[in-house]
């Protein structure tokens, strides 16, 4: 320990196809001070890191690993499926699994999507990543179904995609060790949920600050007192000097007015 305090930063983990550039915009313009890392993640990686210490948060697809992580839904994805331009599938708007049942499906280890049975014909082997089956669809061996983010992330210009109907989706949600709910957490919560920068919620409360008191509703102020222009004590207000008589009058005594002789 050297007595300096550490300065503050916050480490978001994300899975391949996620794009968590709005979030990280937003948190650089709310906490300057605070840098955020983003630290890149496999599917079946993430939860690990996270409980590991890797990451303070990360942004991942679900279903969660164990009951020690907290997980917030965020949106869910369109299932696609990609396919050479040249292809039969190409030429409609949307397909359904039943519309690939005679087609070589890919299913890649990684693959992210919670099937019963995945639709169409086997492959011999299953391709190792997402990326591989890329290449194989693109060589002609078979087609890929896979949430839309991901053909976008490997888009190739030989290759399009298609939604498919009636089948799983993949969610990805924001989540994070549930004894490690720090303000800096609460933070980047009130980002991805969209609350504005007025929000008190995960920050500490900033005290009302105290202001000069003033006269209650319906209330006036008190009238302050006439001082006398002549300065003695006892002094009428209608003595010489005074000012309470209006300007450019003059001030007289007033008395009984006298008899003629």
């Amino acid at each position: 320990m050297t007595g300096q305090e550490v300065s503050p930063s916050f480490r978001l983990a994300y899975v391949p196809g996620v794009t968590p550039t709005k979030w990280v915009r937003i948190w650089n313009e709310r906490l300057p001070d605070v840098p955020l890392t983003l630290v890149q993640a496999e599917p079946a990686d993430a939860c690990a890191l996270l409980r590991d210490g890797g990451a303070d948060a990360g942004l991942v697809r679900l279903p969660v690993d164990g009951t020690d992580l907290s997980a917030i839904p965020l949106y869910a994805e369109t299932t696609v499926v990609v396919i050479p331009k040249d292809h039969v599938v190409a030429a409609v708007d949307e397909v359904s699994p039943d519309d690939l049942a005679e087609e070589i499906v890919l299913h890649p280890l990684d693959d992210t999507l919670d099937w019963e049975r995945p639709p169409g014909l086997p492959a011999l082997e299953r391709p190792a990543t997402t990326a591989d089956a890329i290449d194989l669809v693109a060589a002609g061996v078979g087609l890929l179904v896979v949430p839309q983010s991901l053909a976008r992330l490997h888009h190739r210009k030989d290759l399009t995609y298609r939604p498919v109907s009636d089948t799983p989706e993949s969610r990805v949600a924001l989540s994070w060790p549930q004894d490690e709910t720090t303000d800096l957490v609460e933070q980047f919560i009130g980002i991805v949920r969209g609350r504005t920068v007025n929000s008190t919620r995960g920050r500490p409360a900033t005290p009302p600050q105290q202001k000069g008191k003033r006269p209650e509703k319906g209330g006036k102020p008190a009238a302050k007192s006439p001082r006398s222009g002549s300065g003695r004590s006892g002094a009428s207000g209608g003595a010489k000097g005074s000012k309470s008589a209006p300007k450019g009058s003059k001030n007289v005594k007033r008395g009984k007015p006298r008899r003629k002789p």
